[in-house]
């Protein structure tokens, strides 16, 4: 390192303490990076690579300007890289040597305050996890962007740990280094976050109100988290609120799998919200109410006096439309109060945020007046209890000026009559400037120069200017300053004197206004907890506003729950299909009394079958979460637990196959579903062979309808089992109908009692325009197959009569290589939808 210049070699020992993060060197207006961070950072943010003499070598060097660097920064984040910003940290004047640097904050994807780094309707968590004992996790979350913090125990395998996590948008997870490499790369794998470490999980004494109502095991988990955040941003986190104990067992389970399958937050194919639950029922207009709505759609409440409260504010809002319309109206006026109480305790706000926090609560007074007229028990504890913090809207309101600038340091924040000390300067200001317009007039016409001005830089302050055709005009009295190419500059005692006052009450007037603005700053630091408390009444009536407006607007209705397991839905509908299709989605009943468990469902692909099975459970969701339904009348159970096995997209990742995923799905609910669980199985078996697939699906319901009793839609082509209802009391076959009209079928989607009569899967063929002589050829071998002729019967191995192949030009082996594909598929073991994806390859082949 010696043989590095000096600057070199502080980069160089700043940057062995941060080997994980770009190190964003301040030099000037830049922040640089060298050596192997350079390399990095010019390919991910495809900017310029340069060098620099380093003493002896030429190193690798990129940089991006000061004031742009938060774009920059972001990119960064948003690919998982940390970010360590060093900043000098003495007064070059005072420096002997190189100016001292210091890292002052780690910037990393779960530490991120920026408001443009940030989604505003997603939370941006950063979690920790710690083993316990054999299986048993413990783990903490908070928010830096609004002091949210919690703390859980999961006791269950580490599977199940994964799902946890998937429920909320965790950035980046705190680990010990113990933990091993294996269950790293797992995180890493399922939940595309970043892993960072820390030992200490010791919570300093002056923060014991942060776990004084948390239970002893779980502190050491919550204070790895809170060391780390101390380590990396380096500053007070006085807007961290106590730890909230979240009871696992208090809320509907839905592991990972289920929360895809049923596309809650976000869709399966487009990994998008619009498609998803949330878009639907999202009628929240702040950004807090929002992001409290996708954490109570993760999870479902499980107490039902919860949810009975939930529902009489959305009656209420309902009951009093016009008023629940107005206070929609003022909500649009309430700023992210959550996120602006962290910018406020984390340092960073600026005067524009105190105007909008000032906005904010200039409306409380208005909003709780609305609410004062819901006559609802639950919505006037709410009145009761928000405090509107006029104090603190009259400290704003006095202090911050209107069109405060955005920066802190140039002046024009504070209000005149907040300070006489500031108002003093701001006249000095004023009244020179006035004089010196006077003055000018005044040489204009002591001198007759009409184009004499007055001028002011920074580099000479004020002068008189000249120009060179007028200079035998110029009094003796002027001492010149500058000679330009058409004009010359000259300065007066006088000029020079005013100057100085004016210079120095610019000064120390933006110093002050800085120095009221940390005072005003501080002061509101002192409301950060009543401001988060505001914040989280204010965004929990947003929530219910927008179920009352949903409600309305989509004609849901409330549901009641039964004590007896009792299913009663009349014209259920599903929430998201029916927004795409409106008037065309046909609605169903389900009923499911307390001596019915399993619906086993047949009838043809494309009919509707999986959208009746998700339907049970969105509805279900939405009832726990305090939203009324699509339906006309809804009676449910509170189901403890979802699980689903819909769908048959093969987990690439893992290297495991469609049937390995749905057998390793089948078992996470057989293994954890009780008799108050909802279990969706769609075509479980289909998998691997016909006999195969039909022994482990009537092994299943067998053991489903025996042992765990769960309510149970279980879809399925094995027509062999619609005789099950026979042996198992408990099942009820239903199908959904379809009728032929003129050789071609058409589907009603109506679920009705009973068996299919027939799968329909070669007038689903038909639907998709396969080849007429493709169609032919199947209608003939399921005639077969129903007379009961052998699969190996010879007439079987002819596919097509001659005459129908058509004849190919000399030498074109495709109707040669068409046969030999034909006679190597094995039609027994394929399900409808593999013979179609067969054959629709096929018909590319020929074409």
């Amino acid at each position: 390192m010696s043989t590095y210049t000096p600057m070199m070699q502080q980069y160089l020992q700043v940057k062995a303490d941060y080997k994980d993060a770009f190190l964003f060197f301040r030099l000037g207006d830049f922040y640089e990076m060298f050596f192997e961070d350079a390399l990095k950072a010019a390919k991910e943010l495809e900017i310029t690579l340069t060098g620099r003499d380093g003493g002896g070598e030429r190193i690798p060097m990129c940089g991006v300007p000061y004031h742009s660097a938060e774009n920059y920064i972001k990119q960064l984040v948003e690919k998982g890289y940390k970010i360590a910003i060093c900043e000098q940290v003495e007064d070059p004047k005072h420096a002997k040597g190189v100016v001292r640097r210091e890292v002052v904050q780690l910037i990393t994807p779960g530490t991120v305050m920026e408001g443009a780094m940030l989604e505003e309707n997603e939370n941006n968590f950063l979690a920790s996890i710690s083993e316990l004992d054999g299986e048993t996790y413990a783990l903490s979350y908070a928010d830096l962007t609004t002091g949210e913090t919690s703390a859980s125990y999961l006791g269950t395998d580490f599977h199940s740990l994964i799902g946890e996590l998937y429920h909320r948008p965790v950035k980046e997870i705190v680990l010990s280094e113990t933990i091993a490499a294996e269950k790293q790369e797992h995180l890493v794998e399922q939940l595309n976050c970043t892993i960072s470490f820390e030992e200490r999980t010791e919570v300093p004494d002056e923060e014991n109100k942060l776990v004084e109502e948390l239970e002893e095991d779980l502190i050491p988990v919550f204070g790895r988290l809170y060391n780390y955040i101390k380590r990396t941003q380096k500053r007070a986190m006085d807007h961290l609120q106590p730890v909230q104990f979240i009871e696992i067992d208090q809320y509907m389970k839905l592991d990972m799998y289920s929360k895809k399958n049923l596309e809650l937050t976000e869709t399966l194919m487009k990994k998008g919200k619009n498609g998803s639950l949330f878009s639907v029922i999202d009628a929240t207009v702040t950004a807090m109410g929002a992001r409290l709505l996708k954490k109570w759609v993760d999870r479902p409440l499980l107490n039902e006096d919860s949810i009975v409260e939930r529902q009489s504010i959305v009656q209420g809002f309902m009951d009093n439309f016009l008023y629940r319309d107005e206070f929609r109206e003022d909500l649009t006026s309430v700023y992210d109060l959550e996120r602006l109480a962290g910018r406020v305790a984390y340092g960073n706000i600026n005067a524009k945020d105190l105007i909008q926090l000032k906005q904010s609560l200039q409306k409380i007074p208005y909003i709780l007046s609305l609410l004062s007229h819901i006559d609802v028990p639950a919505v006037q504890t709410f009145v009761q209890r928000m405090d509107p913090l006029t104090e603190l809207e009259s400290l704003l309101d006095k202090g911050i000026h209107e069109e405060a600038r955005i920066t802190i340091k140039e002046g024009n924040i504070i209000k005149d009559g907040y300070s006489d000390s500031l108002d003093e300067y701001r006249d000095a200001q004023i009244n020179g400037k006035k004089w010196i317009a006077e003055l000018e007039q005044q040489e204009k016409e002591r001198t007759g120069i009409k184009s004499l001005k007055i001028k002011y830089n920074k580099v000479f302050g004020y002068f008189i200017e000249v120009t060179r055709a007028n200079l035998t005009h110029v009094p003796k009295r002027y001492d010149r300053k500058q000679t330009l190419t058409n004009a010359e500059r000259f300065i007066t005692p006088e000029l020079k004197e005013k100057e100085t006052v004016i210079l120095e009450a610019e000064e120390k007037s933006i110093d002050l206004e800085y120095e009221l603005f940390l005072e005003i700053r501080e002061q509101v630091k002192g409301y950060v907890n009543k401001i988060q408390r505001l914040a989280k009444d204010i965004s929990e009536l947003d929530v219910l506003q927008g179920f009352s407006f949903i409600a309305e607007n989509n004609g849901y209705e409330k549901p009641s729950f039964s004590s007896r397991r009792t299913v009663d839905l009349k014209n259920s509908r599903h929430p998201v299909v029916e927004r795409v299709m409106k008037d065309d989605f046909v609605p169903n009943d389900i009923y499911m009394d307390e001596s019915t468990n399993i619906f086993l469902i047949t009838g043809p692909n494309m009919s509707g079958k999986s959208t009746y099975m998700r339907q049970m459970a969105l509805t279900s969701i939405m009832a726990q979460i305090g939203s009324f339904v699509p339906c006309e009348k809804a009676t449910l159970p509170i189901f403890d637990q979802i699980f689903t096995r819909i769908g048959a997209a093969d987990d690439l990742i893992s290297g495991q196959s469609t049937f390995m995923v749905e057998m390793l799905e089948a078992n996470n609910a057989i293994q954890h579903a009780t008799n108050r669980s909802m279990i969706l199985f769609d075509e479980i078996g289909r998998g691997t062979s016909t006999y195969d697939g039909m022994a482990l699906a009537q092994s299943i319901v067998e053991y489903i309808h025996e042992n765990i009793k769960a309510k149970t839609l279980f879809s399925t082509h094995y027509h062999e089992l619609t005789t099950l209802d026979k042996e198992l009391l408990s099942l009820k076959n239903v199908h959904v109908r379809a009728e032929e009209i003129e050789g071609r079928v058409v589907f009603l989607h109506q679920i009705k009692d009973g068996a299919a009569d027939k799968s329909y899967g070669i007038h689903v063929a038909e639907l998709a325009e396969l080849p007429k002589n493709v169609i032919s050829r199947a209608q003939k071998l399921l005639d077969q197959f129903e007379a009961g002729d052998s699969p190996n019967d010879d007439r079987q191995l002819t596919l097509f009569e001659p005459e129908k192949i058509v004849t190919e030009a000399p030498g074109d082996t495709s109707s040669t290589l068409l046969e030999e594909e034909l006679s190597r598929l094995q039609l027994m073991e394929m399900t409808p939808m593999e013979a179609m994806n067969e054959l629709y390859r096929l018909q590319k082949m020929v074409k």
